[in-house]
């Protein structure tokens, strides 16, 4: 114990800034606090990994990975498991990776149905539960139907996991408290819903919005990760939102609402917009006039992938490829305020990079202030469906990845 409570100043290591406390640390606990977070943080993100890669990525010596790896143990976050050698070969030695039993809820509010999945610490989907809605709940109905389907999973979970809380994703703008300002397309407005469906479930409640919490899981999971600087964006049927990854950290902005990207101005005299302007964004580039030219309703991510791969028909391509101009547009003004090294579109922008990526490429490409002298890569999201069952449970399990031994939940 007398190693791990003696770390020496160089082994200091910050964690994800998504995550860790920002105040600076001077004490040899918030040094030891502040390495454990950034070694539950990385085999969380990266999977299973040797001692000597931890200590490679964190910098760290092989005695105070040795310590910290045995504390978490302790703490039965982590797990030993066989990893196989990176980039050589020989038989496999006995790594680290996250303990998947130490699980989270991942719930959805979407004006169409109610989700919530079981997901472990690494990222592991143990299973999901899915109520199909006519329309849209008020947030009492959610929390009834929320609080229905985690009694149906309780069983299962008692027996074999260890639950640290839940997280919400709502499509709409969320305060700093869990409460959703306003979300036109469940039509809730100053609604608690943390304290609600806390009250329901009997648990722990962090609430977010949809693209910024999509936003924090595709740089930690996804084609993002590695990735300092990141603009997120993503569409759907609810409109356009996204995230802002800077220096490693997601930029919150006051009470956290920054990432309101589908509000942005593209065309004043275009259509009236839920914000009360016109031509913004999400109404300029919308996946609803697309499908109704196509004469479908209702098409997933990698269906609409297919329909426009096929469509011959130059009305539709011709909205598309308007669309795609408008995007374009909107990725080169962004570009040009934030200077990110990657934009990753998802959902149905994702589909529009799908089938003109050689277009909005050269956007991000050519037309950014000082573009001859940076290269920013243009990526679709990886994690397509998949996003939005582990997302949420990433507000979950912030607490823990922050400060492992304060939140370890009991066996």
């Amino acid at each position: 114990m007398a190693a791990r409570q003696h770390m020496a100043d160089r082994d200091l290591v910050v964690p994800s800034p998504a995550t860790a406390r920002p105040a600076a640390r001077t004490t040899n606990e918030d040094v030891r606090q502040q390495n454990l977070s950034a070694v539950l943080q990385l085999v969380h993100g990266r999977g299973a990994l040797s001692r000597s890669e931890i200590g490679a990525r964190t910098g760290l010596t092989r005695s105070t990975v040795t310590a910290l790896v045995q504390e978490l143990l302790d703490l039965q976050v982590v797990c030993e498991t066989s990893v196989k050698p990176t980039g050589r070969a020989g038989r496999p030695s006995l790594g680290v990776a996250a303990e998947d039993r130490v699980v989270a809820l991942s719930v959805s509010a979407d004006p169409h149905a109610v989700s919530v999945a079981l997901v472990g610490l690494g990222g592991a989907v143990h299973s999901r539960v899915r109520h199909d809605l006519a329309k849209p709940p008020n947030p009492r109905r959610f929390a009834q139907l929320t609080s229905s389907l985690v009694d149906g999973m309780r069983a299962d979970i008692d027996r074999h996991y260890r639950l640290v809380g839940a997280g919400v994703a709502v499509p709409g703008l969320v305060d700093s408290g869990g409460t959703v300002l306003l979300s036109p397309s469940l039509g809730w407005r100053r609604e608690n819903l943390a304290h609600r469906l806390a009250d329901a479930i009997g648990m722990d409640v962090t609430v977010g919005n949809d693209t910024s919490v999509g936003a924090m899981a595709e740089t930690r999971f996804g084609v993002g990760r590695d990735v300092d600087n990141v603009l997120y964006l993503s569409g759907s049927m609810n409109g356009i939102g996204g995230g802002l990854v800077l220096d490693g950290a997601l930029v919150r902005g006051t009470s956290g609402f920054a990432g309101e990207f589908g509000h942005t101005v593209v065309n004043t005299s275009g259509a009236l917009c839920s914000c009360g302007r016109r031509g913004c964004l999400q109404v300029e580039v919308h996946p609803a006039k697309v499908l109704a030219l196509l004469g479908r309703r209702g098409l997933d991510e990698d269906e609409l992938d297919i329909e426009l791969g096929l469509v011959r028909d130059p009305v539709t391509l011709a909205e598309v490829a308007r669309q795609v101009d408008v995007l374009s547009v909107a990725l080169t003004n962004f570009v040009n305020a934030f200077a990110p090294q990657m934009v990753v579109l998802s959902g149905y922008l994702g589909v529009l990079l799908a089938t003109s990526r050689e277009r909005l490429s050269a956007a991000v490409r050519l037309h950014p202030v000082g573009a001859e002298g940076r290269t920013v890569r243009l990526e679709r999201a990886h994690m397509r469906s998949h996003l939005m069952q582990i997302a949420p449970a990433e507000l979950a399990f912030g607490p823990l990845l922050s400060d492992p031994v304060l939140r370890a939940p009991r066996a």
